[in-house]
């Protein structure tokens, strides 16, 4: 089983009034309705357009029904730009009780960073969300009725997907060959080797319930790219039930995904997780 080690400066986070405060933990019983885990590498540029955005929704979905409360977690992941100071912008005007910043001091991946976001969490519902704001983020409201259909949920576990399966046609005629036979590469070795039954296993906006969270990132062990493959396969092989919903999506440029090499990463990946779990070098609880 993976160990999760955090450097002493990543058990603190600061307050909007600039106090070192401890992080929470996802084993303690949960104070908010929703937590949002926010991934953010070198977004300086990016994650406003995204937080303007969700804190937008939250504000007023929470003025609708003043018993709903958030909080959004963002995950700095060693960044070199400016990305914490534009995060602490929002910590600060909304208060650190709705808006956290964890900075972790060198960078994990994208996996990672959210699996440290999600163990700082206080959510009954956790959402991960890309800073790029590629996805809607009202789609929350579908994704959410995609989780409140699959109770009752074994074990209070379940696990919504949004999913971009419904625009691939689109987005093939907007690709190069070689970008499109990468892409049905990775999709038929996800199938192939670890996940069936969902179409879209990277998009980041997906929703788990405290103890669904809890379960699989406590198993997870890879941290790049292709952590939401074992996150899927972890929860296929406890049979947590999952969900795939169609969500809006728009390619925002700026992506660190390097075609060919992050594709041979995520294979590479995905072969580590076929065969580690089936020879026993990681195992499942």
């Amino acid at each position: 089983m993976p160990t999760l080690h955090r450097h002493e400066e990543e058990k603190f986070f600061i307050s909007a009034e600039g106090r070192k405060e401890s992080v929470p933990s996802i084993h303690d019983p949960p104070t908010k309705e929703l937590s949002v885990v926010v991934p953010s590498y070198n977004e300086e540029d990016r994650l406003p357009v995204m937080m303007d955005e969700a804190l937008n929704y939250l504000e007023k979905r929470q003025k609708r029904d003043p018993s709903f409360t958030y909080e959004v977690i963002v995950v700095d992941d060693g960044s070199k730009d400016q990305t914490i100071k534009v995060a602490m912008k929002y910590c600060k005007k909304y208060g650190s009780d709705k808006v956290r910043v964890l900075s972790l001091v060198k960078n994990r991946g994208k996996g990672g960073a959210v699996r440290m976001g999600v163990f700082s969490s206080r959510g009954e519902k956790i959402l991960m969300a890309d800073a790029d704001g590629a996805t809607k983020f009202a789609d929350i409201e579908k994704v959410e009725e995609g989780l409140k259909n699959l109770q009752p949920w074994p074990n209070r576990m379940a696990i919504s997907c949004g999913s971009r399966a419904h625009l691939e046609k689109d987005s093939i005629a907007k690709r190069s060959y070689f970008r499109t036979l990468l892409m049905y590469g990775f999709h038929f070795l996800v199938w192939f080797l670890c996940v069936k039954e969902i179409r879209d296993t990277q998009c980041g906006f997906k929703l788990f319930t405290r103890e669904a969270a809890s379960r699989t990132f406590s198993t997870l062990h890879i941290e790049r790219w292709a952590f939401d493959v074992e996150l899927l396969y972890i929860a296929q092989h406890l049979r947590i039930p999952i969900a795939e919903v169609a969500v809006n999506w728009t390619e925002i440029e700026g992506s660190k995904l390097v075609p060919f090499w992050s594709w041979l990463q995520m294979g590479r990946d995905l072969l580590f997780i076929r065969l580690r779990y089936m020879t026993g070098a990681w195992q499942l609880e």
